[in-house]
């Protein structure tokens, strides 16, 4: 059987997976989930049977569902091995995992999409109060991966405008989606040379185009 990632086109987390598997040439099939806040299709029972957290991404090989962007992309790393998505040396390898860690485990979740309804809905902030708190979080992010990636240039075994040299590995398609969504809502990036300087290599690379969202089969027609 081949692959079905259940994903969405502005979704971060499904263009992460997107992007490992345009990188390493692996065909699948594209099951939209319409995460809109006019269809919310990944709350429906429907959904919960595939991912008990009504996230997105699912990715389903062989009859097995499997959740978590970094999990899926490293399912697919050990069945496609070339080319990698980590780099060859050691101690690249744990700070280019750690950097995709830090996007999903500590910068994403403060404020998706689900964390920012709660924020309004049932906390009653207004829309003044959740801008800041994203904005807030939004900046603490973006330091700590300016730094990190200061920190790869620092030890790294290649100069180059990806993390971690000439190629991009996880860290780059884990920081692409975040930054994207803060361009989107205006967030002032300039002080952030570094990740800027990662974002730009990110957009022109094939893999990195295939997955963006205005390329994607759920794309909304002008």
């Amino acid at each position: 059987m081949g692959f079905k990632l259940h994903n969405f086109y502005m979704n971060s987390a499904g263009r992460r997976v997107r992007t490992v598997l345009h990188l390493k040439n692996i065909p699948f099939d594209y099951v939209s989930v319409d995460i809109s806040p006019a269809s919310e299709a990944q709350l429906g029972d429907a959904y919960g049977k595939i991912n008990p957290m009504r996230l997105i991404p699912t990715l389903e090989h062989d009859g097995v569902l499997l959740t978590e962007s970094l999990a899926i992309c490293d399912y697919l790393e050990e069945l496609y091995p070339t080319p990698s998505l980590y780099p060859a040396d050691r101690m690249e390898r744990a700070h280019a995992k750690a950097i995709a860690m830090t996007v999903a485990a500590a910068i994403h979740p403060l404020h998706n999409t689900r964390v920012m309804k709660y924020l309004g809905q049932s906390l009653h902030l207004d829309q003044k109060a959740s801008a800041e708190w994203y904005v807030h979080w939004a900046d603490k992010g973006l330091h700590a991966l300016e730094a990190l990636i200061e920190r790869a240039e620092q030890s790294r075994q290649e100069d180059g405008s990806f993390v971690f040299g000439k190629v991009p590995s996880i860290a780059d398609i884990f920081i692409l989606p975040q930054i994207e969504n803060y361009k989107k809502l205006g967030l002032n990036l300039e002080p952030y040379a570094r990740v800027c300087r990662v974002v730009d290599a990110c957009n022109i690379h094939p893999a990195f185009i295939k997955a963006a969202p205005e390329n994607q089969p759920d794309f909304p027609s002008p």
